[in-house]
């Protein structure tokens, strides 16, 4: 089958600077392709975990036709940051050669400020409807995570997402979870479609689709300490709670729905 999901493997070349807003401590980095991106480090506090999270849930938000700046698999050789000064970043480099994962930098986009800057309904909901899909806790008033670029809505940081892997052995009953944290999210009260979208984005995410994601996964970021499980098991487990979550794609529909009426 051709995967119609792939991503381009760059080099890294140049550590510009580290970008402190988040707690796994990402940096601003240029590539072979003389491109800048955000590159995020398996060697960080959830390690290859979170980008397990941030390549699932970038790519199935791509899926449905939201923006997300290009992924790719940034690697990071032996000798790379041996010059660094900077001893906890040295250890982060060390900590990090091979692959990786980066999202492409946004340059001159500034962060989505909800006050000043409005969604309509129909993206609210698309957004809203995404993130209680992928239990998403990251898109908050405190942390938007979503960037204003070229008068465009970018959703970025999607590390966050996915949690059920930090407890692997309950996955499934995290699939079928209403999502309570849904309540906390930053555009929740512009999100008045989310019965139209639910029925809309169901379609389009067909099995197909979502297998193709998840076998972007790395066998690298797949050999995990405390299992035994083979990378093939482990993506199998990724693709399960997908399909039955989108399956009963109405508990965390409904739990939106009602949030949103507390709320109002």
């Amino acid at each position: 089958m051709h995967n119609s999901f792939s991503l381009r493997t760059v080099n890294v070349t140049r550590y510009i600077q580290p970008l402190r807003e988040g707690g796994s401590l990402p940096a601003l980095a240029e590539a072979d392709d003389d491109l800048k991106y955000v590159l995020k480090f398996k060697g960080a506090g959830h390690g290859v975990k979170a980008l397990i999270a941030e390549l699932i849930g970038g790519e199935i938000a791509r899926a449905l036709g939201l923006l997300v700046p290009e992924l790719v698999f940034a690697n990071l050789d032996e000798a790379f940051g041996r010059t660094e000064g900077d001893e906890e970043i040295q250890d982060l480099l060390q900590g990090s050669r091979g692959l990786n994962l980066a999202l492409h930098f946004l340059s001159g986009a500034i962060t989505f400020d909800p006050v000043v800057q409005k969604t309509d309904a129909k993206l609210a909901s698309q957004i809203v409807w995404l993130d209680a899909y992928i239990t998403n806790i990251d898109r908050t008033f405190k942390n938007t995570n979503m960037l204003m670029w070229h008068k465009q809505l970018w959703l970025i940081d999607h590390g966050a997402c996915l949690y059920f892997h930090h407890s692997w052995s309950t996955w499934q009953k995290h699939a079928q979870s209403p999502f309570a944290l849904i309540k906390d999210h930053v555009l929740l009260s512009q999100a008045t479609l989310l019965e139209e979208t639910n029925n809309e984005f169901t379609k389009l995410l067909i099995e197909e689709k979502l297998r193709s994601i998840v076998a972007l996964i790395p066998d690298e970021w797949l050999h995990w300490q405390g299992t035994k499980e083979s990378p093939e098991s482990i993506r199998e487990v990724y693709l399960q709670f997908l399909l039955i979550r989108l399956k009963h794609s109405e508990i965390f529909t409904k739990e939106a729905q009602n949030a949103r009426e507390v709320l109002i």
